[in-house]
Parts: C-alpha cells; sequence; structure tokens
C-alpha cells in the first residue's frame, strides 16, 4: 500500500520518487513532476506525490522506481 524510505539530506537536499512502467515511461499520478520532495532524516518516511501516498493499485504489475537525490543519502526502500 506504501512506498517507505529510509534517508538523510542536507539541509539544501531531497529525494524525489518517480514509478515507472516496464518501458521506462512514467506512470500516472506517479511522475517525478507529481513527487513530493523528501526533505530530513527518517528511518521510515512514506513516499508521497500529488494525488498521495498509495501505491497499492501497481501491486502485480512490474514497475521500475526512479530516485532522484540532491545532497542525500538513501539507505533503504521498502513496500509495506
Amino acid at each position: 500500500e506504501r512506498l517507505v524510505i529510509n534517508f538523510a539530506t542536507s539541509a539544501a537536499g531531497s529525494v524525489r520518487v518517480e514509478i515507472l512502467d516496464e518501458t521506462g515511461r512514467p506512470l500516472p499520478g506517479y511522475s517525478l513532476s507529481e513527487s513530493v520532495e523528501q526533505i530530513g532524516n527518517e528511518i521510515a518516511r512514506e513516499v508521497t506525490w500529488r494525488s498521495g501516498p498509495a501505491v497499492g493499485r501497481l501491486a502485480g504489475r512490474a514497475v521500475r522506481l526512479r530516485f532522484v537525490l540532491r545532497d542525500a543519502d538513501l539507505y533503504s526502500i521498502r513496500f509495506r
């Protein structure tokens, strides 16, 4: 139902996530431009997009995740 990340950014850094189909095209509602910028240092933060954090409708589909980091470290990802 949700994508959760463990990450750390500097004060000027950020993490953004895009979900792509198997051919590499952004899925509607999960594009980089719709991704909410994540800033801070957290062990388990839900990634969100303008439409919200839900990713359950993608269950069973082949997808790719694209992470865009700016002065940030990404330690782990998980779906829960």
